[in-house]
């Protein structure tokens, strides 16, 4: 019946759209009809009969990764920041089994414009609360966000891994196209880069002998929950608000790795506008210091050729006997950016010294 009820609604209300249904079995255990569902990015926004909307997304954890998640999201509403709400079962459960096996939660659907990147009053307004949401999450502790997390330096370590294999596999064609081309003229430079970032993660940290009780309260002031996807479709704006959405991939981590993360993004849209970049910092030093170790975290995570990774490892996925324009367009993108990226980092690493 919900699932007729959806489609006539689909038809007659959404002019066209191409809506997506979920299972009578999965919308039956929460407390609200659904009249109509449409696909969002990863997920379902469903009207219910109220007129109000929820989102129903996947979930990959454990039941006691999405009984930490909510409770970190109650700790922020303590502290007055806004974020996600999530909405239980009829029986009081998070979680929810589809048909096909996946688990499923609900979530309030939170109104607002997301962030703007080249609105600079936006950029920063969204990195001082993140210092915010640090200050509150850097007191949380919960076992269930340390497990499945993964080390940066393992990360490093597997994608120089990658980039040698990408290169090992364009090294042996015998005819290259333009993109395999591009991406071995600059090679050498860029893993010289990845090295020199994986090398320096391996090195002792400042003080490493100092013992295990200095480095017990270097590890509480640096790490914390970080929210794991910061960036601007998970800030939203509304009535003099900052909503902060999509907590799905917290972790415990170094906190710089949020503030690198979203860094990273507006640097790459911005051609690594030092300007905007000292703002940044100084807008997310503004409710939370940096400690000297901090410092180092950023410049490392910064000094990684991400990007360049990135666009290789998408290459090497795809398929390989047709490469796009798109591809080539960001592999052109990342070497031009190179010399400003380079002046960047410059400045960052005078903070580090």
């Amino acid at each position: 019946m919900i699932e007729r009820r959806i489609k006539i609604c689909a038809n007659s209300s959404y002019g066209g759209v191409f809506v997506y249904n979920l299972s009578s079995q999965l919308l039956e255990q929460y407390p609200f009809e659904v009249t109509a569902i449409q696909k969002g990015r990863g997920t379902y926004i469903c009207t219910t009969s109220e007129g109000g909307k929820i989102i129903i997304g996947s979930f990959r954890g454990s039941k006691g990764r999405a009984e930490a998640i909510e409770h970190i999201l109650l700790r922020l509403k303590e502290n007055g920041i806004e974020a996600d709400e999530i909405i239980h079962t009829r029986e009081g459960e998070i979680l929810v089994q589809e048909v096909d096996e996946t688990w499923y939660y609900a979530r309030k659907y939170m109104e607002g414009r997301e962030c703007e990147t080249r609105s600079r009053d936006d950029v920063l307004a969204a990195v001082e609360e993140l210092a915010k949401l640090h200050l509150v999450l850097q007191k949380v502790e919960d076992e269930n966000l340390k497990i499945g997390g993964q080390d940066y330096a393992m990360e490093v370590f597997r994608h120089n891994r990658e980039l040698k294999k990408v290169r090992n596999y364009i090294h042996g064609k015998h005819k290259k196209n333009e993109f395999e081309m591009i991406f071995m003229r600059n090679y050498e430079i860029f893993l010289k880069q990845a090295l020199d970032v994986e090398h320096r993660l391996m090195k002792p940290n400042p003080g490493e002998t100092q013992g295990q009780s200095g480095k017990q309260s270097r590890e509480a002031a640096m790490y914390g929950i970080c929210h794991g996807d910061f960036n601007q479709h998970n800030v939203l704006f509304a009535h003099g608000k900052i909503i902060i959405t999509n907590f799905e991939q917290a972790h415990y981590d170094v906190l710089v790795g949020d503030l690198a993360h979203f860094l990273r993004k507006l640097m790459e849209k911005h051609n690594f506008n030092i300007g905007l970049a000292t703002d940044m910092l100084a807008a997310y030093e503004k409710r939370r210091k940096l400690l000297p170790e901090e410092w180092e975290q950023l410049y490392v995570r910064m000094a990684y050729p991400q990007k360049f990774w990135k666009v290789a490892n998408h290459y090497f996925n795809a398929n390989k006997a047709w490469v796009s324009g798109r591809d080539i367009e960001k592999l052109n993108r990342v070497i031009e950016q190179e010399e400003i990226r380079q002046q960047f980092l410059r400045m960052l690493f005078y903070f580090v010294e």
